[in-house]
């Protein structure tokens, strides 16, 4: 009547561990599966942030490739449409004087409305700028057009700022001196190609044009850049960089945050209006006058103002003293050039040998470059000017790339642009002062302009070494937190 009743196994069931059902083994399929999708998200984000990277390196070599075009021809120019020395000469100051105070101003615009729109805007009102210049058939009109390019030509400052935003601090001046290079070798091959072009019947208006032309070609890339792949992978990755190793979860989490940070900025500063954007662009410049980096400012002067006097009588110096021709200036001058896109490339054993310390490295590359320059102004024989210019073009590209990284440091990312902008502004005030005090160095000699460098660099050198234990205290803290 009953069914019968089936036999037991007698054997013991496996543990649930064992068969793979229980949850210890469920929770370690999780951890095993969020291991694997944190591996994914950090290589999808760091994939998105090389691309962008080396978009920004594009964008470099395309505005100085196409400025370096058009900037050797100017003055002769402005000379075949009638222009006195003298009209010629404040034109070129107009230029220094709005971009001296127009740096801080678009730089902290940046900050407010985000890097997009203002890199966006300034690469076309400078092609606007450049476009006109093609056009300028009276010595007015070549005036007006140096008016929208000496406000807003600040393409290569917001491109470090957002290179800045993307990367650790780690990485940073690796990834500056790269941009730095690629930017170079813009320099260097632009002015072959508008020589070239110059040649050909109404050749500077030819050349103004394909300058506006490339800029016009680099809002395009810049506008195609992958703004929201690279939001979406940094997203991702924060989600997962609490899996990573140590130093890659802190990068990872600081591009995030800076990423994110942008990112607002750009969706709701540019809606603001104007009237806001300037009171907190004001606010903001405020707040760096304020801060404790007058001292930070003060050696980019200095070395920028030393560097600019070794070049000042470069020709005319090396003339006199060793009856060398221009021609042989010229060339020195393009190795020089060269020998700093190495350099530029060569940041980043540089600084792994110096753990990171951009202090140091700043230290070191600016007694280089004060110790070169005296050897320069005191050379016998041009053998030396030689030797000195090589090691000069290394120290001096290190130290420009080290001396921007120790203002973002110290100063905070959160106004890269800011800051690169009131540094571009101190470096313009060296523009200014270099021509006036190399005049009346070469009252007293050829070597004075040099010699008085080597005094500026060496005051330079003195200001690091008073304020060490600041710079040194900044810097174990960023190296403790990653």
């Amino acid at each position: 009547m009953f069914p019968p009743r089936r036999r037991q196994c007698a054997c013991p069931e496996p543990p649930p561990a064992a068969t793979g059902r229980g949850p210890a083994a469920a929770a370690g399929r999780m951890e095993e599966e969020e291991e694997d999708g944190g591996r994914g998200a950090t290589g999808s984000t760091a994939s998105a942030s090389d691309r962008f990277v080396r978009c920004l390196y594009a964008v470099g070599f395309l505005d100085l490739f196409g400025v370096s075009m058009v900037v050797p021809l100017m003055s002769l120019h402005i000379r075949s449409l009638g222009a006195s020395h003298t009209v010629a000469g404040i034109i070129g100051s107009l230029y220094g004087i709005m971009q001296l105070f127009s740096s801080t101003f678009v730089g902290c615009w940046s900050d407010v409305v985000g890097r997009r729109y203002s890199l966006l805007a300034c690469i076309l009102l400078s092609a606007l700028g450049y476009f006109l210049l093609g056009t300028s058939t009276t010595v007015f009109l070549f005036a007006i057009s140096r008016v929208p390019v000496g406000i807003f030509k600040h393409t290569l400052s917001i491109s470090k700022a957002l290179l800045s935003d993307l990367v650790s601090e780690r990485d940073r001046p690796l990834v500056m001196g790269r941009f730095n290079a690629a930017s170079s070798v813009g320099f260097i091959l632009g002015p072959v190609v508008g020589g070239y072009l110059t040649e050909l019947e109404d050749g500077f208006y030819k050349t103004s044009f394909i300058c506006a032309s490339i800029f016009l070609l680099n809002a395009g890339l810049v506008w195609m850049l992958p703004w929201s792949e690279e939001n979406g992978s940094n997203r991702e990755h924060q989600q997962g960089n609490n899996r990573a190793d140590s130093f890659s979860a802190k990068a990872k989490h600081d591009l995030h945050l800076k990423s994110a940070t942008n990112g607002a900025m750009a969706s709701d500063g540019h809606f603001r209006s104007p009237w806001i954007q300037v009171a907190t662009v004001l606010k903001r410049i405020k707040g760096i006058a304020c801060s404790d980096l007058w001292d930070i400012f003060l050696v980019r002067l200095l070395m920028s103002v030393a560097i600019l006097l070794y070049y000042s009588n470069f020709s005319l110096a090396l003339e006199e003293r060793f009856g060398v021709k221009p021609l042989f200036a010229g060339y020195l001058m393009s190795y020089s050039s060269a020998l700093g896109v190495v350099a530029g490339c060569l940041l980043g054993p540089i600084t792994r040998l110096y753990q990171h310390n951009t202090y140091r490295i700043l230290l070191h590359s600016s007694t280089l470059t004060c110790t070169l320059m005296l050897l320069y102004a005191s050379a016998l024989s041009i053998w030396m000017v030689i030797l000195s210019s090589t090691f000069l073009a290394f120290s001096t590209t290190i130290g420009r790339t080290c001396i921007i990284d120790l203002e973002l440091t110290i100063g905070g990312n959160e106004a890269s642009g800011t800051l690169l902008g009131v540094g571009q502004s101190v470096t313009s005030v060296g523009r200014i002062l270099a021509p006036l005090l190399s005049g009346i160095a070469q009252e007293f000699s050829p070597c004075g302009p040099p010699s008085l460098g080597v005094g500026l660099a060496l005051v330079a050198i003195l200001i690091m070494n008073a304020n060490k234990q600041k710079y040194c205290s900044r810097g174990n803290v960023k190296l403790k937190n990653q």
